[in-house]
């Protein structure tokens, strides 16, 4: 089997849940993230875009319900023996049948968690689901479960995960070169990507950002390419990827020479990152690292110009994006501990002046002050 960690991982990996899951009362997890197939089992697809569930019982037993397409990727890649095959045709409904697997596991009128909160498991197949298990048993919305054990990193996963950075900062290097007068966007994006690749990385979980003159404003991938002029800007958000372990990276990249205005943006969005720095620790929460993020903000006058948001957690990520909850927002209660992997980006469009500042680094958190994972500084770059 081609498995990413020890067998004896994974099992510490089954026993957490099945702790939660007694603490919960649930007699069964029906898990249908991606996400969460893959750090319980090691199973490694994106099957997930058709209907595909693992069932996991409270005494740990697993069943996977999946397609003809992902019964030997299933063999190769996890651990799961247990797997049935839903037959594609005209008017099949894989809902119903779960509902017969779930029958034959002695699950009827049981207790039943169900991961809804994913792109794993579109709409109208929820629909279906609620459905065949309306008359079924207890079904509640367990969406929260694997993810909240799956914020605390293993030191496994930290391996991975510093990987990922070191192909990360790769991919910067790769690219400088390239940013300058006439530098095409194409090119740059090919270098960085091909750097992770030959470093033995994954694709991303989304596409890397990138974007320059006025689409340095935007913190989305948009089709489309254009060649930088003497004075430019480039705004690049990308990541390492390792066994699918993600470390983002992001910069805004001048060419020739900086504006008044972008030296101004670029002070704002390093103090901001390394005051969320100083608030990324124990006994603090996800809404006081954005608070932290805002009052930079809000002292230079920039409020009009920052997101609400800066920055999430990080991890194992299939597509259609790297970002994991929780985030740093407004008010989020949730608390900061020790091994968590987290990406802060301090991101300013100012659409006034046509000026755009980014800057953003993945840290690991630990007793004390984080952990940057590059080991690219937090300078301004000209090229």
């Amino acid at each position: 089997m081609a498995l990413h960690f020890d067998r004896a991982e994974y099992d510490s990996r089954r026993d957490r849940l099945i702790i939660e899951m007694s603490e919960r009362k649930l007699d069964a997890m029906l898990l249908f993230a991606q996400e969460s197939m893959y750090w319980l089992t090691g199973f490694d697809t994106f099957g997930f875009c058709f209907f595909q569930c693992l069932v996991v019982k409270a005494d740990g037993s697993m069943v996977l319900l999946t397609r003809s397409a992902d019964l030997r990727q299933a063999r190769h890649t996890s651990i799961i023996e247990d797997i049935v095959v839903w037959n594609d045709r005209h008017g099949a409904n894989p809902a119903a049948e779960l509902r017969n697997l779930l029958n034959d596991l002695d699950l009827l009128g049981m207790r039943i968690g169900v991961e809804y909160d994913t792109h794993g498991l579109s709409a109208r197949n929820g629909r279906l689901l609620d459905e065949q298990l309306q008359t079924f048993g207890k079904i509640e919305d367990a969406s929260d479960l694997v993810p909240r054990l799956r914020l605390l990193k293993s030191p496994a996963e930290i391996d991975k995960t510093r990987r990922a950075a070191a192909l990360g900062d790769n991919a910067l290097d790769e690219a400088l070169p390239l940013i300058k007068q006439g530098g095409d966007e194409a090119a740059i994006l090919a270098a960085m990507q091909a750097a992770v690749l030959a470093g033995g990385g994954d694709y991303p979980a989304n596409p890397f950002i990138i974007g320059s003159g006025q689409d340095a404003l935007l913190c989305r991938y948009k089709a489309g390419r254009r060649k930088l002029t003497k004075t430019d800007q480039l705004t690049l958000e990308w990541a390492g990827v390792y066994h699918h372990y993600h470390a983002a990276m992001m910069q805004t990249v001048l060419t020739g020479k900086a504006s008044k205005r972008h030296q101004e943006l670029f002070e704002a969005a390093r103090e901001a990152l390394l005051a969320c720095e100083k608030a990324m620790r124990s006994g603090n929460t996800f809404g006081d690292v954005f608070d932290a993020h805002a009052r930079v903000m809000e002292a230079r006058g920039l409020t009009k110009h920052r997101l609400n948001a800066c920055g999430y957690s990080l991890g194992a990520r299939f597509a259609p994006s790297w970002m994991d909850a929780p985030m740093f927002y407004s008010g989020n209660p949730e608390p900061i501990a020790p091994n968590m992997t987290l990406f802060a980006h301090m991101i300013i469009m100012d659409t006034e002046s046509g000026c755009a500042m980014s800057l953003g680094r993945t840290y690991l958190t630990t007793d004390g002050a984080p952990e940057a994972l590059s080991q690219h500084s937090l300078d301004l770059i000209i090229r």
